[in-house]
């Protein structure tokens, strides 16, 4: 009997056993207590929807807490929707909260739009509450040169507001900046002196934000305003400056060009005139020759020879005189 008693009471031990562990599985794998949450809150949802989350692997209070969040606001959101959107990756709490955001501020905001600007990568939250609350963008010191040469630098703060219906696929903030500085580099470009630009500074931002610079965008732009102005460089005088060194640069190329030829060329002349002073040797050289060849032939006598011979006497003594009497004038301390 003992024996028996002893083998029930094991039996029952095991059996309270399993079925704990039956119970701590199922209680593990259905969310009974979510499930009681969902039913306080006045949110209907099945315990086979629950189980059926468990396999298909998603994370039943991932879903169930933001549904009853969006009932609990008034929203009409299916557990479908948070289901499919949590499924294809997107955050679920994060859009629900941007619904609520959007119904308390009365902007027109569905889900099918708030999933996609959540799916493209964007905080759809945060696009909400600068929807409400206008962001204010600061850009560079942009610099730009009027016409009469001036460098004005111009510092902007551009006040956008998000565009929910552009958000997907719109450009961001760097295109904004981008735009605005381009431009302001074309308004004082414009501009016929920096003292205007100096004197009134909201035309740059009027005349900018007259373009539609938001175009495309995911925002939309509220104003702009000119936050600093400064002066740089005298942009016109440096670049004159600069045309004025390379055609100095020019102009003595083109001279030690021309100076080089004149040197060549009276090198060439000086060449030349060595040339004819041989010629006039040679030519010299050949005279005693033809004075042999005219007294052999009997052209040539010797009192022509004989006068000959005192007229170059008389031209050598002449020549000498005229040098002496150039030195003689050039030692004159008068003549200096």
């Amino acid at each position: 009997m003992n024996m028996l008693a002893d083998a029930g009471t094991i039996t029952l031990i095991v059996g309270l056993v399993i079925a704990f562990i039956i119970l701590a599985v199922f209680f593990t794998f259905v969310p009974v207590a979510l499930w009681i949450s969902a039913l306080a809150a006045g949110v209907r949802v099945s315990i086979f929807t629950l189980i059926g989350m468990r396999l298909r692997r998603v994370i039943p209070s991932r879903i169930v807490n933001p549904l009853i969040k969006a009932h609990k606001a008034g929203l009409e959101v299916t557990i479908n929707q948070l289901e499919s959107h949590y499924l294809a990756g997107g955050n679920v709490d994060r859009v629900v909260n941007a619904l609520i955001a959007a119904h308390r501020a009365n902007i027109e905001l569905t889900f099918e739009r708030a999933a996609a600007i959540d799916l493209a990568g964007r905080d759809v939250l945060e696009a909400v509450q600068m929807s409400v609350n206008p962001k204010v963008i600061e850009t560079p010191f942009i610099a730009g040169v009027a016409m009469n040469g001036i460098e004005v630098k111009a510092k902007a703060r551009i006040t956008v507001r998000a565009n929910l219906d552009r958000l997907v696929g719109g450009a961001g903030e760097e295109t904004i900046v981008a735009r605005v500085g381009e431009g302001i580099v074309s308004t004082l470009g414009s501009s016929e002196s920096h003292s205007k630009v100096l004197e009134n500074p909201d035309l740059i931002s009027q005349t900018v934000l007259s373009k539609g610079l938001d175009s495309g965008t995911a925002f939309e732009i509220l104003s702009i305003d000119i936050a600093d102005v400064d002066i740089g460089k005298n942009i016109g005088a440096e670049l004159q400056i600069e045309q004025a060194q390379a055609d100095k640069n020019i102009a003595q190329a083109k001279a030690e060009e021309r100076r080089a030829m004149a040197v060549a060329s009276e090198q060439e002349m000086i060449a030349k005139v060595q040339e004819m002073k041989a010629k006039v040797v040679e030519a010299e050289a050949e005279v005693p020759m033809a004075l042999a060849e005219a007294l052999r032939s009997g052209n040539f006598g010797i009192m022509d020879y004989m006068n000959y011979k005192n007229i170059q006497a008389d031209t050598s003594m002449r020549d000498s005189i005229s040098k002496v009497s150039n030195d003689d004038n050039n030692k004159d301390p008068k003549n200096k």
